[in-house]
């Protein structure tokens, strides 16, 4: 009786170590639980979620869009101002020239169509008598070739200015 005593007392014993070990095991698993669930938390603090990403990728493109349609616009009105600026300096100074060579040469025929002045920047002028021998109306109009065709259509057209020329004697 002793011996199952004894056999019994151990077996409690074997449970008690089992129970323990297994007590050991279980706080083991918890704690790392635990551990694994705080490094979870560090880890979703240190980045972020594709849920995240896509909304702040959709709130990006929603604010770059209008913004890329205004450099766009931007940028194609400061080209025609370009344009427009360069046009009104060619028939400036073409209109000068035409003034200083009546001066000479009051008689002489101004009228020119289609004459390249800078670049791709085109010049016609026209030539009308207003009154006979004392008054000529002089009209440049230059612009810019955009169809690179070297006539100056109407919808090229930039600049237009006029003067009137009388004979100096």
């Amino acid at each position: 009786m002793r011996r199952e005593l004894r056999n019994l007392d151990s077996g409690y014993r074997m449970l008690d170590t089992r129970s323990a070990a297994s007590c050991k095991w279980a706080c083991k698993r918890r704690i790392s639980s635990y551990e694994h669930r705080e490094s979870r938390i560090k880890n979703r603090a240190s980045g972020f979620t594709i849920t995240e990403v896509v909304i702040a990728s959709a709130l990006l493109i929603i604010a770059l869009v209008p913004i890329l349609k205004a450099l766009t616009r931007t940028h194609a009105t400061g080209s025609i101002i370009e344009r427009r600026s360069r046009s009104l300096t060619l028939a400036q100074g073409k209109l000068d020239d035409i003034k200083a060579r009546s001066i000479y040469d009051y008689d002489a025929s101004f009228e020119e169509d289609d004459t390249a002045l800078d670049g791709s920047y085109l010049c016609t002028v026209t030539d009308s008598v207003i009154t006979a021998d004392l008054l000529r109306q002089i009209t440049v109009s230059v612009g810019f070739d955009l169809s690179g065709d070297t006539v100056l259509d109407a919808d090229e057209i930039e600049v237009t200015l006029a003067t009137l020329v009388a004979r100096r004697w």
